[in-house]
């Protein structure tokens, strides 16, 4: 793998510095073979498959869309491909979710080398959650609501890009945004009826949803991802199952599940896998992913 990235923060818009001598080389020899859009498709690269799945949903037959961390991997430890550097030198515009979760943006967009490259952060105006010295949780797509905001964002760079097809980017998004609405409405509604409302997960994912959705995160398997808890933090871990009365621990498919099943093993709980990413959800993008979570949640709250 091609590492990009070593270091958190935020990628600015536009395109800055040179390629790396070798990426110019990689370039050069690469982009002859390079996949191309279609003629009259404006390529677009996102980070994660919720954000592409947005842009697919805004920009229809008007848009390529390129996912450079797949489902099944983290993007907090995901390593780029070259030919994903060669796909962000041809595309229009960069989505991200920024608030440090792709901590690789920058070098990205300096190997790319793309003056014609928009980096689109999508986390303007979103209220965040500070957790300390890890700095802002960034999973804030896991709200509706606020990926209701990433949508317009998202709805803005397209009409920015591409004047000529404004109207549909505008329909469509306001058509997203309507089902959006109803299925905020429609989770809020079935989680107010839930009996539970403390939950242990693997990592802090499930903040922004908690917060919305009025639960709480009781307590986290790993506060950063890849450090697995000391004997100390499992037995208060254990504790803490314990005493909410927990009947499940959430984990995630794109992590291990060791250290989760090692708690459940002496709590007598149930691991339960939620996924923020949409490994497991085939059809139907976010919202199918979302109801997808709201059922695995249910089973150990309700």
């Amino acid at each position: 793998m091609f590492e990009v990235g070593g270091g958190h923060g935020a990628a600015g818009s536009g395109c800055a510095g040179a390629r790396p001598a070798g990426v110019a080389l990689l370039l050069i020899v690469a982009l002859a073979a390079a996949p191309a859009a279609a003629a009259d498709r404006m390529i677009v690269a996102a980070s994660i498959a919720p954000l592409a799945d947005f842009v697919r949903r805004v920009g229809g037959e008007r848009v390529d869309v390129d996912v450079l961390v797949p489902p099944g991997a983290s993007p907090h430890t995901y390593e780029l491909k070259p030919s994903q550097v060669i796909e962000v030198s041809h595309a229009r515009l960069l989505v991200i979710n920024d608030v440090g979760l792709e901590f690789w943006a920058a070098k990205l967009v300096q190997s790319a080398a793309n003056p014609e490259l928009e980096v689109v952060d999508t986390s303007k105006g979103i209220s965040l959650i500070d957790e300390g010295r890890a700095g802002a949780n960034p999973h804030i797509w896991l709200d509706v609501r606020q990926a209701m905001v990433q949508v317009g964002h998202v709805r803005d760079a397209l009409v920015r890009a591409d004047g000529a097809g404004a109207d549909v980017y505008r329909a469509n998004a306001e058509s997203f945004l309507a089902e959006l609405k109803k299925l905020d409405e429609e989770i809020a509604a079935r989680v107010a009826g839930w009996s539970q409302k403390e939950f242990v997960s693997f990592h802090p994912a499930w903040a922004y949803f908690a917060r919305r959705y009025g639960l709480v995160q009781a307590a986290v398997i790993e506060e950063s991802p890849g450090r697995e808890p000391s004997p100390a933090e499992v037995a208060r871990l254990i504790e803490t199952v314990k005493r909410i009365g927990a009947r499940a621990i959430f984990a995630e498919p794109q992590f291990s599940t060791r250290a989760a099943e090692a708690i459940a093993s002496e709590t007598g709980v149930r691991v339960v896998l939620l996924d923020p990413l949409g490994s497991t959800v085939k059809d139907g993008g976010y919202v199918a992913l979302m109801r997808h979570d709201v059922n695995q949640m249910a089973g150990a709250l309700r």
